[in-house]
Order: C-alpha cells, then sequence, then structure tokens
C-alpha cells in the first residue's frame, strides 16, 4: 500500500475502513476497506478528516478481491441465466436463483476449491429447491489481494463446467393409486390422497388421476400401467408398503415391469419408501410406493425424493445410501423444513 493525498484518490482503492462519528448520531465506517474511491467521496472524506489515506498499489501479477471474488463466481455459475449476481460489495458477490429448480452443486470440486485456502465459495444444500429470488452462494476472498497465481489455480481446480448449476423443473403429470382393504370399502377415509396432491402443487404438478384399491397386487399392477398409458409422468403407489402379509404394493409394482431401484431408504420417517422406474413406450415413468408416514408426518424421504424427480434426475441407489447422514428427522413442534438438516 502506499500514502496519497485525498484529493488524489479518486480511482484508487482503500486499504482499510474509514470511521465516521456524529455525536449522539452514528459511529460506524462510511467507507471500506476495498472501496474504490471516486470524485464524489472526496469531500466525505475530508469532512471526517481524512486529508491523506493508504490505498493499494497495484503490483504485477496481484489481484484485487473484487476481481478474485468475481473469478470464483465465474467458476461457480459461469454465463448460466438461471442465476443472477450482486456486484461487489466489500470484497464480496453473492447470486441468487433467477429460476425455480433443484440447485446442484458438485461438492468434490467445491472442497477442492477452497482447501486451496485464502478463499471461500459458501452455498445453500444441493439437491434441494430453490425459488427466484432465492441465495445460493456468496464469495470473497479472505486478503484484500490475492496473487493471479492462486486465482489460476482455482479456474485449473474447478475445471470446465460450473460448480453450481439449477435444473429447472419439468412439466410433469402424477397418477395416485392409494391401497388398503379398510380404505377401498371405506371402513377409514382417504387421508392419502389430500396430502399428496398438496405436495405435488407446491411444483405445480396436476394429479390426473386416483384410484382407490383394496390390496390386491393384479388390480395395483393393472392401475400403474393404466396411469402410465393415460399419460402420467409419475405413478404415486401409497400404502400397503410393510411387511403385512396383506400389503402387496411392492409385489404389484414390480409386476409392471418397473425396474426396482431399492424398496427400502435410510431416513427416518421414510424407511420402508420404494423407487423404481417403468420403461413405457418411450417413455421412462418414476414408480415410487409410498408408506404410511407419508400421510401423517410433515416431511419424510417424499420431501427429499420428489422434487429431484420433477427437475427430471434418475436417482440412483448410490443417492438414497447417501441421505443416512442427515436422514432422521427430529420431528421438531415448529417444522422449518428445508431450513433444517433432514436430508442434508
Amino acid at each position: 500500500m502506499k500514502l496519497i493525498k485525498t484529493e488524489d484518490a479518486a480511482g484508487h482503492v482503500l486499504c482499510h475502513d474509514i470511521t465516521q462519528i456524529i455525536p449522539g448520531v452514528r459511529k460506524g465506517p462510511v467507507f471500506r476497506k476495498g472501496h474504490v474511491v471516486t470524485s464524489e467521496d472526496i469531500p466525505v472524506l475530508l469532512s471526517v478528516g481524512k486529508e491523506n489515506l493508504y490505498v493499494w498499489e497495484k503490483h504485477e501479477g496481484e489481484l484485487h478481491e473484487d476481481e478474485a471474488a468475481g473469478i470464483l463466481r465465474d467458476i461457480c455459475i459461469g454465463d448460466s441465466e438461471a442465476f443472477e449476481s450482486s456486484g461487489p460489495s466489500e470484497g464480496k458477490i453473492t447470486v441468487t436463483a433467477a429460476v425455480d429448480g433443484l440447485l446442484k452443486i458438485d461438492s468434490a470440486r467445491l472442497k477442492a476449491v477452497n482447501s486451496l485456502g485464502q478463499m471461500m465459495i459458501a452455498s445453500t444444500h444441493g439437491n434441494f429447491p430453490v425459488r427466484k429470488g432465492d441465495k445460493v452462494a456468496g464469495f470473497r476472498i479472505i486478503p484484500l489481494v490475492i496473487e493471479k497465481e492462486k486465482m489460476d489455480k482455482a479456474v485449473q481446480t474447478a475445471g470446465d463446467s460450473p460448480l453450481i448449476t439449477i435444473l429447472p423443473f419439468k412439466e410433469m403429470k402424477a397418477g395416485i393409486v392409494t391401497t388398503g382393504n379398510e380404505v377401498a370399502k371405506r371402513l377409514i377415509k382417504d387421508a392419502f390422497g389430500p396430502v399428496l396432491k398438496d405436495k405435488l402443487s407446491e411444483y405445480d404438478v396436476p394429479v390426473i388421476g386416483q384410484e382407490i384399491l383394496p390390496d390386491d397386487a393384479e388390480g395395483i399392477t393393472e392401475a400403474i400401467l393404466r396411469f402410465a398409458g393415460n399419460g402420467a409422468d409419475m405413478v404415486l403407489v401409497s400404502g400397503g408398503m410393510s411387511v403385512d402379509p396383506d400389503d402387496r404394493t411392492p409385489k404389484a409394482i414390480k409386476d409392471s415391469g418397473a425396474d426396482i431401484v431399492s424398496y427400502g431408504a435410510p431416513t427416518l420417517p421414510g424407511a420402508m419408501f420404494l423407487l423404481s422406474y417403468l420403461e413405457y413406450e418411450d417413455r421412462t415413468i418414476p414408480v415410487m410406493g409410498l408408506p404410511g408416514c407419508v400421510m401423517y408426518a410433515r416431511r419424510t424421504v417424499f420431501d427429499l425424493v420428489l422434487p429431484r424427480v420433477i427437475a427430471g434426475e434418475r436417482i440412483t441407489a448410490d443417492d438414497l445410501a447417501s441421505y443416512g447422514e442427515g436422514g432422521l428427522c427430529l420431528g421438531c413442534d415448529e417444522c422449518r423444513f428445508p431450513d433444517c438438516g433432514f436430508g442434508k
């Protein structure tokens, strides 16, 4: 840094905060470290008694924090129109979602960049839905200046594709097959249908129909295939997922020809969840077997999987296995999902 007269400071970068004290009114920084002085700032600086300033003296091979933060932003989101970026403020840049969708983060590459030191990328959790306007990530370097060589290393470590993306939600239609002798015989009122319709409405997914059937594997299989033939993009089969001898849903899904990805998930609630994919004509249709907890628990494995399905992801057994850490819902009196640890 170097010392210059305040009258000559326009265009230079401050190396420290400038504090303004007005007794009984305020005490705090009027300009922050890293601020680029403008001609309009000079009278303000003089008014707080700053006739001389320490400013950043650029050397070959060094980058200012604002420029370096911009590099971090670019390696994370590229030129994607799915994000909106703030301008640098006190060396920080934040980005927000410009569209609704599923936030995807390459965790391994993100950690590799953060491990380089003197720089940081902080984000919200991936594989969760974001809405337009949600803050998703922030970037800055730790010192006021950083070697260009270090930022070149960050670019190289990040690779050629963005670290953070948003998969837009697809237009989908759902069919619901509700099973259970007690519901089919109207001994109890169906509670699954309203819950599932509410959850689907969060993503603007219309329900093209609901069939309520007894615990008969053949009938459930036929209903799954009917919905596939009628244009459903996903089929939700609710109930009948335990080991009770009357529960036939897993067999019915298998008999439809669907490929079972997993029967069971390391989550509570939702351990008896089943995920499969049915190849029907030229379409791949997710068919999910939903345990009873989806009917009464506020959040379950279904809430973790549903946005990924609507974003068009094909979920694997490994994806489901990764939910073990964070897969225990604490059943808080006031549910804060997704602003909690469930599924993260």
